[in-house]
């Protein structure tokens, strides 16, 4: 059994504005409805969990999801203070029989359903996969007063994406000695990898863009005009 959580428990700060990104129109929609309708039409996926704050559940349930014409049911998860304790309180959320979770940003609106597809595929066979994108720029490690302290190699570095998918013990065990650890990742590969785990990274898209500041989203606006997503 696949299982999905999306994560959209964020404040979205750096957005500086009164509306959450995750509901903030994307051509029409709200930008959460994007991945939803996404995972709603893989047919790997069963259940789907979507985690936003507490305060937004009935909101989001009565003018987003009930305007959707979705066929799956989306059960709705509260948030926690972190991105890794809202995925946490996703994955105490699914059912018991899942064997591979597939974890995702909730303001990721572009992802492909080949692409979904090839990462839960991809960690049903090795247990841990990731989409990502092949760095392209010149990398710089820099000081904290921005003075470049060299340039690095950028062959095999690649800069990752969601969504994420594991075997479900494995994620769950993951996250439980992170917590144990006072550790917090930078997304959830990164919780496997401090076990020891291998994670095997797959080609996504750049197309497949997080909305973050005002201008991800004129970006996101104009892929859609151009018929680029």
């Amino acid at each position: 059994m696949v299982s999905a959580i999306i994560a959209a428990a964020g404040k979205g700060i750096r957005m500086k504005g009164p509306t959450r990104k995750q509901y903030l129109e994307l051509s029409g929609k709200p930008v959460l409805s994007y991945p939803l309708i996404a995972f709603d039409d893989c047919a790997l996926i069963e259940d789907i969990f979507l985690v936003i704050p507490k305060e937004d559940i009935s909101d989001c349930r009565n003018n987003i999801i009930s305007l959707l014409d979705l066929r799956k049911k989306v059960h709705l998860v509260p948030g926690g203070v972190h991105r890794q304790d809202s995925v946490y309180n996703g994955l105490l959320s699914v059912s018991k029989k899942t064997d591979i979770i597939v974890i995702h940003d909730g303001v990721r609106p572009f992802i492909r359903s080949e692409d979904l597809t090839a990462c839960i595929l991809c960690a049903k066979d090795v247990g841990a996969c990731i989409l990502g994108m092949p760095a392209s720029d010149t990398l710089k490690r820099v000081e904290k007063s921005q003075i470049i302290e060299e340039t690095l190699d950028r062959e095999n570095i690649w800069l990752t994406q969601t969504p994420q998918a594991f075997k479900y013990d494995l994620i769950l065990k993951a996250h439980e000695v992170a917590r144990r650890d006072g550790v917090i990742g930078t997304d959830d590969a990164s919780l496997v990898e401090r076990l020891g785990k291998d994670v095997k990274i797959i080609n996504g898209t750049k197309y497949n863009i997080k909305i973050t500041v005002k201008e991800d989203l004129a970006v996101a606006n104009a892929l859609i005009d151009a018929g680029l997503v």
